[in-house]
């Protein structure tokens, strides 16, 4: 485990080509995300037939095979099970346990604020708190700590399992929320590999989940011209419907991103392989005014 000095500054990011560290700062407009999590397909778009039947299973060996866990005790299997993370509430949740952890610190396992505060971290606002709204928290949160990471060494067999939130609680009579997380995943959230999302681009895009998926995938991506295969966009959805409804599902969802200025790209066909060329991104949405 780190020590508390590294601990007070858990989004610190240092540039690979000058060694010059600088610090990413959550706020009402803007949160870090490790890509790891943006890249896997962790929070995906979720059908309401899907709510009883929607566990999965990723292999993250590639991606957390840095992890100071995984290199200190030799994990070479590193998988992510459990529900299938929506994008409309679980990951809105999941917004506000970075920011609840990067303003609280590190430094505890545990932190409790008002349930308000807490909303407003997920980009609630105070006027739309209702019983429904405290239901959906509930539920969310249940999402989010059914979530497992598990390490394993393939020659040893050595295992260790924990989970993405350790512990949450919701006190009615306090109106506070509790959350707790495990020392070791820490480092989870000061990858050297993080990226700030914009609100406003989630916000814009309400209830279209793949296309927030999509978005939060292709910002975890280098910078520069992107070319995606459209199969890695399915596996990335993790959709359940028949090929060819998936593609036209994803290419709702490009238009979708480019219809609010996010992104340019035009669509190629090689051989039987469908790639998609993204020219440009724009988190702040400026392609829009170009058009």
């Amino acid at each position: 485990m780190s020590d508390n000095n590294e601990l007070a500054h858990p989004f610190d990011v240092t540039n690979t080509d000058t060694g010059r560290t600088y610090q990413l700062s959550p706020n009402s407009s803007k949160s870090v995300q490790p890509i790891a999590l943006l890249r896997l397909s962790v929070f995906t778009p979720v059908g309401t037939k899907e709510k009883r039947f929607r566990n999965f299973e990723v292999d993250a060996s590639d991606e957390l095979s840095s992890m100071e866990l995984a290199r200190s005790e030799g994990y070479d299997d590193i998988r992510i099970t459990g529900l299938k993370l929506s994008m409309s509430t679980d990951f809105k949740c999941w917004l506000g346990c970075i920011m609840a952890f990067s303003k609280y610190g590190f430094a505890s396992e545990k932190i409790t604020l008002s349930f308000n505060e807490f909303a407003k971290m997920c980009g609630i606002s105070s006027t739309n708190i209702n019983k429904r709204t405290r239901s959906r928290f509930q539920e969310a949160l249940a999402n989010l700590a059914s979530v497992v990471i598990s390490f394993r060494d393939s020659k040893t067999e050595r295992f260790t399992v924990t989970h993405l939130v350790q512990k949450a609680m919701i006190d009615p009579k306090k109106d506070t929320v509790e959350l707790v997380g495990d020392p070791s995943m820490w480092e989870l959230y000061r990858y050297d590999h993080k990226t700030l999302l914009s609100l406003q681009v989630l916000s814009v895009l309400a209830k279209k989940e793949a296309a927030q998926s999509l978005y939060i995938y292709f910002e975890a991506m280098p910078a520069g011209t992107l070319f995606v295969n459209m199969k890695r966009l399915r596996e990335r959805l993790l959709l359940t419907t028949p090929v060819r409804t998936q593609n036209q599902i994803i290419r709702k969802a490009m238009l979708e991103l480019k219809s609010i200025g996010y992104l340019e790209y035009q669509e190629v066909k090689k051989g039987r392989d469908i790639q998609l060329q993204i020219f440009k991104r724009s988190p702040k949405l400026a392609l829009a005014k170009q058009s």
